[in-house]
């Protein structure tokens, strides 16, 4: 069992591209791809699951790069119903979360910041920055964060959706302990 969460520090900076960069570049997991988000594009449900590729949503862009499952769920009180999570995947999934908010509700293994250079950043980053183990930018963008704020490794990635053999390698061995 794996758990990634990627986080970010604005809408559009590439949240969504990074998590299916990873799910693409680590094929030995099977992904669960979760997003989660404070809208509830009509669901009646809290967890929908996306069973379609090529439809050019979020989840279904993670189904396309290689996700075994895709799932949106709804969290307008800003808390996931973790309960109804785990019976919808079981507790012992791969999981990669596209959510800033999630990193406060389970035990990742491992929280990626993607850092923008928006000049908003979202309310909901400053908590994740305390918990993100890498902030991954776009190779060459100026970001909201100077380089003395970050204490974690920073990966530069000339796109998201294209995760580096040096990060894919870093991520491997957070993931798998050494023998």
């Amino acid at each position: 069992m794996a758990i990634i969460v990627v986080g970010g520090s604005g809408k559009g900076v590439g949240k969504t591209s990074l998590v299916c960069g990873l799910i693409a570049a680590l094929p030995e997991f099977q992904w669960t791809a979760v997003k989660v988000t404070s809208h509830s594009y009509g669901a009646t449900a809290p967890i929908w699951e996306e069973t379609e590729a090529g439809l050019g949503t979020d989840t279904a862009r993670y189904l396309e790069a290689g996700a075994d499952r895709a799932l949106l769920v709804g969290s307008g009180s800003g808390l996931v119903p973790l309960d109804e999570l785990w019976a919808a995947v079981g507790r012992g999934a791969d999981l990669i979360f596209e959510s800033n908010t999630i990193a406060g509700q389970v035990e990742a293994d491992l929280c990626l910041g993607v850092v923008g250079s928006e000049a908003d950043v979202k309310p909901s980053f400053e908590p994740f920055m305390m918990r993100m183990d890498a902030a991954v930018v776009v190779a060459g963008a100026r970001t909201v964060l100077g380089a003395g704020e970050l204490t974690v490794p920073v990966f530069r990635l000339e796109h998201m959706e294209r995760v580096s053999p040096e990060m894919v390698r870093w991520v491997r061995g957070r993931l798998r302990p050494a023998d």
